[in-house]
């Protein structure tokens, strides 16, 4: 794993994450109360013992600089590091990334700067614990070009993700990017035999999808970004023209793996996480998240209702019910409020907790709150009842202070909601 060097997609302008995205990169997104979504790929890197490490960046990069710069330090014996490579103009190139592919062939000097053997790219946007070394000893096993971490998903999700057939020992012998040409679907649908063959927990009728993860050979990749700069992106152009020209391999992974590539999927994998037996174990004493270390005091809670809710450190509850939700670090809950499928991100700076100012940081008392996320730094006032009981599924506040998106109430950071809103 020495000779094996990461490569973390940043994203884009995370236009489907929005508000949330406003000003942050996707990345940056704080997940399941304390820890920021980069902290997935890089910690997943870092427990395979690959330690070099570089993050490509774009949109909306400074709070995602600023934690990476404050969470991964190596020590001085070590040749480890994260470092940021932020989309740049120079003499020979005046265009930002214009894609997945196009981000790597603009930094492939760097990348491959010590001839690595083999170049991981993971994305800075998914939630999963993966084996990376025995992804990396797959793909040399087979002594492939390129393999690609692929997962089984229903039919009805195929038009979301890039589908591939493949034969009985794992090659991939056609990728389509989004189908949704029902022949094509059918041509790539998944029989029984085919299932027993590749050992796969599946029912027959699904389809093999990437998961966005890749490893190549370095020169492979070398030769695949270079004979054509007019592909820009892997999974629409890069792989598909890849298939045939390359020994293309797949790597099954039936574990846990959410794309958080919009609001609901977002919501719905941080309340995922407080059920009694959540899909991805985030207390796996062998394979921990890293973030970085905060030192805040423990929860303080006094004469609260809570079930099946994770709790945060340097947070302040008081009086509250809080069922099937996510209270992030440094937030404060006042009394009398309910709150229900909630993720409350709280605030990663330091901000005023007392009930001096006319809307005090925090929620505020007699509050009904219920499938939201209140973003960092939000102040939520006396009396807000935040239940969408007419469902709506999209709908932009005018003055800013909160958003509907799938039926998800989003306030945004820093937002302002005056006592007694009614959304």
């Amino acid at each position: 794993m020495k000779n094996v060097i990461t490569a973390i997609l940043g994203g884009g302008q995370g236009s489907r994450l929005w508000p949330l995205t406003a000003h942050r990169s996707k990345p940056a997104v704080p997940v399941a109360g304390k820890f920021r979504l980069i902290d997935v790929p890089i910690s997943n890197s870092l427990h395979a013992e690959i330690e070099q490490i570089y993050v490509l960046t774009q949109f909306n990069s400074a709070s995602l600089h600023r934690h990476i710069a404050q969470t991964y330090r190596f020590d001085m014996f070590s040749k480890g590091f994260v470092n940021i490579l932020a989309a740049e103009q120079n003499l020979s190139n005046t265009e930002w990334y214009q894609g997945t592919a196009d981000a790597v062939r603009q930094n492939l000097g760097r990348l491959t700067h010590g001839n690595p053997r083999d170049i991981l790219v993971l994305s800075g946007d998914q939630l999963y614990a993966m084996r990376m070394a025995q992804f990396v000893q797959a793909h040399r096993d087979h002594d492939a070009d390129l393999t690609i971490a692929v997962k089984p998903v229903p039919r009805e999700q195929a038009s979301q993700l890039g589908i591939m057939r493949v034969d009985r020992k794992g090659r991939i012998v056609e990728f389509v990017e989004k189908p949704t040409d029902p022949v094509v679907l059918d041509r790539l649908t998944l029989d029984k035999p085919m299932i027993d063959e590749l050992g796969l927990e599946a029912e027959p009728g699904t389809l093999l999808a990437s998961m966005g993860i890749y490893v190549f050979r370095s020169g492979p990749l070398k030769t695949a970004l270079l004979e054509d700069a007019s592909k820009t992106d892997f999974g629409r152009e890069i792989i598909p023209s890849s298939i045939g020209k390359m020994d293309v391999f797949a790597f099954l992974y039936s574990g846990y793996w959410r794309d958080i590539g919009t609001i609901p999927a977002f919501h719905e994998a941080n309340i995922e996480l407080t059920h009694s037996d959540p899909p991805l174990n985030l207390y796996h004493r062998d394979y921990p998240i890293y973030t970085h270390p905060r030192f805040l005091p423990g929860v303080k809670i006094r004469n609260c209702e809570v079930e099946q809710s994770v709790l945060c450190e340097g947070s302040i509850l008081r009086g509250a019910r809080i069922t099937r939700s996510v209270i992030g670090i440094r937030s404060m809950v006042r009394r009398g409020t309910v709150l229900e499928d909630c993720v409350v991100m709280g605030t990663s700076f330091d901000q005023s907790t007392n009930d001096v100012d006319e809307v005090p940081f925090g929620i505020g008392r007699d509050c009904h709150i219920r499938r939201a996320i209140v973003d960092s730094g939000a102040r939520m006032g006396d009396g807000c009842r935040l239940l969408n009981t007419s469902n709506v599924q999209v709908h932009d506040d005018p003055a800013g202070n909160y958003f509907i998106r799938g039926g998800i109430i989003v306030i945004p950071a820093q937002a302002t909601v005056q006592p007694g809103t009614v959304i």
